[in-house]
């Protein structure tokens, strides 16, 4: 089978897809960025995430697992605000949702997510 990298650099990729299913690595704020709470940066997150399933042919509606990085676990409730709102009607991931301490200080949010792709055709499209 062949596998697929988008947004590959010498580091890492941004998407993996191999059988139908597309990896993405863990997506954080870009340095910089103007995002300063746990609910901004989970938007802004979730909005990444939605372009680069899109870029793999998939959407949110084909999520299969969520890994969720939090710097303070007591912001739990203020992601899953800005999660709940997002995450597709009857479509809910198997999902963690873990206290870590991420690659920056400024991060506060990390989420990696695994999806299906869909097969054209499907009655899952």
């Amino acid at each position: 089978m062949t596998i697929k990298r988008i947004r590959s650099g010498p580091r890492m990729s941004q998407v993996v897809m191999h059988g139908g299913i597309a990896y993405l690595a863990g997506q954080v704020v870009p340095a910089g960025a103007t995002e300063r709470t746990v609910g901004e940066q989970t938007r802004f997150i979730l909005e990444q995430i939605d372009r680069l399933l899109a870029e793999a042919g998939t959407n949110k509606e084909h999520l299969l697992s969520a890994s969720i990085w939090l710097s303070d676990i007591e912001a739990f409730a203020e992601m899953n605000e800005v999660w709940d709102a997002w995450v597709a009607s009857g479509c809910a991931p198997a999902r963690a949702t873990v206290e870590a301490r991420l690659a920056r200080p400024e991060c506060l949010v990390e989420i990696a997510v695994i999806a299906a792709i869909p097969y054209r055709g499907s009655p899952i499209a």
